[in-house]
């Protein structure tokens, strides 16, 4: 008996198999190998084709049946784990109208704030735990304004998650946590946010019938199984941001519990059972997994543009095809603070823990006469390792508490020199645990169907392949090189102003 998990990404489509009888995974599959496109036909905006996503996930649906060798007809649940705050708007013959306006996408940040502005802080923050910033719901005000006449046009607005799972099951519907990552879910009333609608002008038509993150929303239809090459009947019976996903993937599911993730942008995200949000909207809340009505569970949610993509960046230009573990080892030959090199990694567009400032990137301190590639790699290591240890900060005074912070095994933590620049200065524990959102999310497909009796059932097995704990050797040397970032980064920011 197999569970199937699907990672929807913006870089590519990621599917999973796990054997539900031994909870172990029988298989991974990714397609395409290089990222896909992103539209950007405008400074600040991003699209996708939802289309593509779909022709994509039936290469990597096949890819994985083909490689792993499991019968279909033993696969019984499919859960899908999607990009965030992405906007599809559909037809009543389900097909899109437009590109996804997709999460990275800034073209909404003022219709947001204006939203804030006039509805007041206060109500937005005890009903939506949030502005509503440069959301889902403000991109659809965005697409009202601007393209009125595909709106018209519009039987549902989905998330992307949603749209996939249309094309399986020829079912329209969405969640509660998908309508509170898109600001459409009103905490204090327990129900849309009919108020945000009203304001921005929009019909509460749009929305799609919703349940909980842990439902069979339909069954995979015989024209999406023919395309797939599975059997009709599975049921899909699991959804959510790919965020909240890969902290269920961890562990991550009670009050306190922390996760944190680096690849193209970086994630924190912890665990409160408070509803609560900044009045700032540095941070942002949403329902998590396994929140209800009875059962608080928020997740409180730092992002930074500027992480991965900048030592990407660092690799593409100036490694000539290096991979990431030799430059780890060069990086390693510089000293703690690269000889007062810094690097901050704001560079991908409107930082949200920054004000929605876009800063870009800056090198400072750059000596001809004294810094080299290897400078270059361990500066860009500690710019993004400091602007997580700035953000995790902010997280601290809202009241999180964090111990042990657990993350994948896929991304910037696999780095000796990140993990243990972030333990030390946080003075907590880093746990480097084997899994990735396609195999979380193929996991929770089984709570429906009793496969597994709860949450906890399902992710009990956690394989740490490595931990990083806080070194006092390192924390007064790390300690002054953050002070200084930290310096700089107040100075662009004073200068940006």
């Amino acid at each position: 008996m197999f569970l199937l998990g699907y990672d929807i990404g913006s870089s590519s489509i990621k599917a999973a198999l796990v054997n539900a009888d031994t909870n172990e995974v029988v298989g991974i599959a990714q397609y395409p190998s290089v990222e896909m496109d992103i539209i950007s036909s405008q400074n600040g905006w991003a699209e996708q084709q939802p289309e593509t996503w779909w022709a994509n996930l039936i290469l990597a649906t096949k890819e994985l049946i083909s490689k792993s060798g499991v019968d279909p007809v033993d696969i019984k649940g499919i859960g899908i784990s999607y990009q965030m705050h992405g906007l599809v708007l559909v037809d009543a013959d389900h097909n899109a109208l437009r590109p996804s306006i997709i999460w990275c996408d800034s073209r909404a940040v003022d219709i947001g704030d204006q939203a804030f502005e006039t509805l007041g802080k206060d109500k937005c923050l005890t009903h939506l735990l949030n502005s509503p910033g440069n959301f889902t719901a403000s991109k659809l005000k965005w697409v009202r304004d601007n393209e009125p006449e595909l709106l018209r046009k519009t039987h549902k607005i989905l998330l992307p998650g949603d749209y996939i799972a249309m094309k399986m099951t020829g079912e329209i519907s969405t969640t509660i946590q998908g309508l509170s990552e898109g600001i459409f879910w009103d905490f204090k009333n327990n129900r849309v946010a009919d108020f945000l609608l009203d304001h921005y002008e929009i019909s509460a038509d749009l929305i799609p019938d919703y349940t909980s993150a842990f439902q069979t929303t339909g069954t995979l239809s015989s024209s999406a199984a023919e395309l797939l090459g599975l059997k009709a009947g599975v049921p899909v019976s699991y959804r959510a941001g790919d965020q909240p996903n890969n902290a269920m993937s961890l562990g991550v599911l009670e009050s306190g519990e922390i996760a944190a993730t680096g690849g193209t942008s970086g994630v924190v995200y912890g665990v409160v059972d408070k509803k609560i949000g900044d009045s700032q909207s540095r941070v942002n809340s949403f329902a998590h997994v396994n929140y209800t009505e009875s059962q608080t569970r928020i997740g409180v949610l730092l992002c930074i543009n500027g992480a991965g993509i900048q030592y990407g960046w660092i690799k593409n230009q100036l490694t000539q095809g290096m991979s990431y573990i030799d430059m780890e080892k060069i990086a390693s030959t510089v000293p703690i603070g690269s000889d007062s090199l810094r690097i901050l990694p704001f560079g991908n567009g409107s930082e949200r823990m920054l004000g929605n400032r876009n800063l870009g990137s800056h090198i400072i301190n750059l000596q001809f006469n004294r810094h080299t590639k290897a400078h270059y790699y361990r500066a860009a290591l500690e710019g993004i390792a400091y602007s997580f240890v700035y953000g995790i900060n902010m997280m601290k005074e809202l009241g999180l508490d964090i111990g042990v912070l657990k993350v994948g095994n896929d991304n910037l933590f696999q780095s000796s020199i990140f993990s243990n620049t972030i333990s030390s200065l946080i003075n907590a524990d880093i746990s480097v645990i084997e899994t990735t959102g396609a195999v979380g999310a193929a996991k929770a497909s089984g709570i429906v169907s009793g496969i597994y009796s709860n949450l906890q059932d399902a992710f009990k097995e956690q394989k740490v392949v490595a931990e990083f704990t806080s070194n006092d050797t390192f924390t007064e040397k790390l300690t002054e090189s953050y002070g200084q970032w930290t310096s700089d980064l107040e100075n662009v920011i004073k200068n940006y102003n």
